[in-house]
């Protein structure tokens, strides 16, 4: 058996907690692809599944989107997403930092492993749920989310916190956070696949597709679920796993 079979349950399992807590896809399927595919191709595949997901959460849940504050946040997180996709390119062209204990660890490994341990931390800390900006600065947190979500797909975390003063009901927050991911997702993939080499990723088709259907069961289960599920007790879960992730790339065991 292929251990990259692995991967589309993961991806069914991220799109549910993705779901109900506003973020997590990415965040937990990237290492799972990067534990069989170089970093840059796994972030390329990553953001595939995203993206369609994306879409499909869009199709269940477009009628609770707050248009104004996808604009206000989703222009700024364009030109943000561009400028991380960019700089993504730039960092996988350096030799790697150190040696791990499986791998070399690079700058792109070392910089997606401490975002996620610092995310992960944040949603440990029990105050951190409260945490927001006043609405005034939905157009920086727009670039700078978008920055990071072009960089690493880690995007939702800090859309989190400046879309939590918004006064949105619990279904607007999530269908206008997938608006705004939908932005992002439809400006980095471009870049990415512009800078990788070519093949690089696109032949893995079954997989890509059968993680696609995976994500697409997950969100269908997490729209069931939302209305009883409690969640916090989701973003813990997702948290525990972000920071087992997050250490072992950076110690290079994954």
């Amino acid at each position: 058996m292929h251990l990259e079979y692995v991967i589309p349950f993961v991806a069914l399992a991220a799109s549910l907690l993705t779901f109900l807590s506003g973020f997590g896809l990415g965040t937990l399927l990237l290492p799972v692809f990067a534990v069989f595919f170089p970093l840059e191709a796994s972030v390329a595949m990553t953001a595939v599944v995203h993206l369609l997901n994306n879409l499909f959460k869009f199709g269940l849940l477009w009628k609770q989107v707050d248009k104004g504050i996808v604009l206000r946040f989703g222009i700024p997180a364009i030109i943000g997403a561009w400028l991380g996709a960019q700089q993504l390119a730039q960092w996988e062209e350096l030799p790697a930092l150190y040696d791990g204990m499986n791998r070399p660890v690079s700058l792109t490994r070392l910089v997606i492993g401490g975002l996620m341990m610092v995310f992960a931390l944040l949603e440990l800390i029990p105050a951190a749920g409260r945490w927001s900006l006043p609405p005034r600065f939905l157009v920086a947190g727009g670039a700078l989310s978008g920055f990071f979500g072009g960089l690493s797909g880690h995007q939702g975390a800090l859309r989190s916190i400046f879309l939590l003063r918004t006064d949105m009901s619990k279904e607007a927050f999530i269908a206008t956070g997938v608006g705004i991911a939908l932005l992002v997702d439809l400006t980095r993939i471009p870049v990415y696949l512009r800078n990788s080499a070519p093949g690089a990723w696109s032949e893995q088709g079954w997989l890509l597709l059968a993680c696609i259907v995976a994500a697409f069961l997950g969100a269908w289960w997490g729209k069931r679920l939302l209305p009883k599920v409690t969640v916090r007790g989701v973003q813990l879960v997702v948290a525990v796993l972000l920071f087992a992730i997050a250490l072992g790339l950076i110690t290079g065991t994954i």
